[in-house]
């Protein structure tokens, strides 16, 4: 590495992730403003010495910051929930996770062969008909679908987690290539986050070739993620004659959906009148069912990256070598990957001290449903 292969935009990620101003990381790194103006433009190349300690105060590895160009998705063409109500620092922060993830998922590419897109372009689809084309698609009839995140990984999309800087942030997708990518708030209620997975694949499938924007396409996503949880048809088996909050909250099990959207999905279906419906969400407000959730369901997590790292370590890497891999610091691994933890199996590195060359393997992440 020499200063002259020093990649300014990889500075302005590492920034971006850190949530700094140039007036920050200046303060921080004990340099000007104007030098680090000057460095994230590519009008002047940090010396040797001023990019060590860009790194350190970064917490980035020395060696992202003189790899190509970062792959920072588009922030036109990605889906953020509530972009109205983040700031710009917020943002950044998010695309700046985007573009850690997209560089391990390409790492994990080269070692496994992972699950092939199967999704949907529903462009022109109503948001019930795109989810009952995909469930189709997918064979899940209209049974409850027990884990949101497998149901996604199986089918080829890439799921990662937001780290707790970004905690604001309830969720957010993009396509790269030919790829998919969604980011949840793990910092929610497990139904909240459930919601959320359904809700970004309504964009994935629902607005991948433009459409509606704003509050139209959120509004889409989330009827699109009410038909996914709750089908029609099942809600209608089983709606009870006389609905009440008591009642709603045994039921929402069947789905593992929060008690407000189950209120949202009855009323939709004109299975509560206006009136009960009102009803309803002032009982379910007052019992603090906004924020928190009664007889919450288990927190999912990525089968897909549990066993693509089960797999590297058997091969010998360790969690600091998958992170040397990324060129990016072990704790924003653990942030991307729901915390799992990568530690070597007994007897750690092969005797010559190389790892063992992967072969590639193919693997499959089994989404099943709730019978």
């Amino acid at each position: 590495m020499t200063s002259a292969d020093f990649n300014p935009r990889r500075l302005t990620v590492a920034r971006q992730k850190r949530g700094w101003t140039k007036a920050k990381l200046a303060e921080v790194a004990g340099l000007t403003s104007r030098s680090v103006t000057a460095y994230e433009a590519g009008e002047t190349t940090p010396s040797d010495e001023t990019a060590s300690i860009l790194a350190r105060v970064l917490a980035f590895p020395l060696s992202f910051f003189f790899l190509d160009d970062p792959s920072l998705p588009n922030p036109e063409a990605v889906s953020f929930r509530a972009l109205t109500s983040l700031s710009a620092s917020q943002r950044d922060k998010a695309l700046a996770a985007g573009a850690l993830a997209v560089e391990l998922e390409r790492w994990m590419e080269r070692q496994l062969n992972l699950p092939a897109c199967k999704l949907l372009d529903c462009r022109g689809y109503t948001p019930s008909s795109a989810a009952a084309a995909l469930r189709a698609r997918w064979g899940i009839g209209e049974l409850p679908i027990k884990n949101t995140i497998h149901l996604l990984e199986a089918h080829g999309v890439r799921v990662f987690s937001l780290a707790e800087e970004c905690k604001k942030v309830d969720a957010f997708s993009f396509w790269r290539s030919t790829t998919p990518f969604v980011f949840l708030n793990t910092y929610k209620t497990a139904e909240r986050s459930r919601f959320d997975a359904m809700h970004e694949l309504g964009h994935l499938v629902l607005h991948r070739s433009g459409g509606p924007t704003g509050r139209e396409a959120e509004y889409e996503a989330d009827q699109f993620a009410a038909a996914m949880l709750m089908p029609a048809s099942d809600v209608f088996a089983c709606a009870p004659r006389f609905v009440t909050l008591p009642l709603l909250i045994k039921l929402k099990r069947r789905w593992s959906v929060s008690v407000v959207a189950l209120i949202h999905r009855f009323h939709d279906l004109n299975l509560i009148s206006d009136w009960q419906y009102r009803t309803l969400c002032v009982q379910a407000a007052e019992q603090g069912f906004r924020k928190s959730e009664p007889n919450s369901c288990p927190r999912e997590t990525s089968l897909l990256l549990q066993k693509a790292f089960a797999l590297v370590r058997e091969a010998g890497f360790t969690r600091a070598q998958v992170a040397e891999q990324v060129s990016v610091s072990r704790t924003d691994l653990e942030t991307l990957v729901f915390g799992l933890i990568l530690t070597t199996l007994p007897g750690g590195m092969p005797p010559s001290g190389e790892r063992s060359p992967i072969a590639r393997p193919d693997f499959k992440v089994v989404a099943g449903s709730k019978k």
